[in-house]
């Protein structure tokens, strides 16, 4: 995801705003529109109480409070984004990699045909090999859904 358009979301005040990251210690980062309860809200989340990060204009929450955030600010807000990293994960298969032809099957679409295995992709079986790529950010907005009525 661009960098622009992830700054843009952190940044945007009408939508709370959930950035998950994976590393050992790190906290789950929030952002909410402007609201004085904002504090007992989340404390309501768990038994911790949150951090609020006055240079990063972010809240810190514990890793394990993200589902209950999102569930609860999709309860309270209607909409939530949440900002996590994610790794591609591309598949093939030797049998592709290492064919000699031109006729490909296999869900690379031909992008790795005939391209020989350079050490990167872990192959399960002989008809299946993957590979990760590497981290990047995702971002994707959740909504509320609306009871029919």
């Amino acid at each position: 995801m661009n960098r622009l358009t992830v700054d843009h979301i952190w940044n945007q005040q009408r939508i709370p705003v959930a950035w998950r990251k994976t590393g050992k210690g790190e906290k789950l980062l929030a952002r909410l529109p402007y609201a004085a309860d904002n504090k007992a809200w989340l404390g309501s989340l768990g038994r911790v109480r949150p951090v609020w990060n006055r240079t990063q204009h972010q809240w810190e929450l514990p890793k394990a409070w993200f589902n209950t955030f999102v569930d609860k600010s999709l309860a309270r807000f209607g909409s939530v984004y949440i900002i996590q990293p994610y790794r591609e994960q591309e598949k093939c298969s030797p049998a592709c990699q290492n064919a000699t032809g031109h006729e490909c099957q296999c869900s690379c679409m031909g992008e790795h045909h005939g391209a020989g295995n350079d050490g990167s992709w872990f192959e399960v079986s002989d008809t299946f090999a993957t590979r990760w790529g590497r981290e990047e950010i995702a971002c994707r907005l959740l909504s509320a859904l609306r009871k029919a009525g």
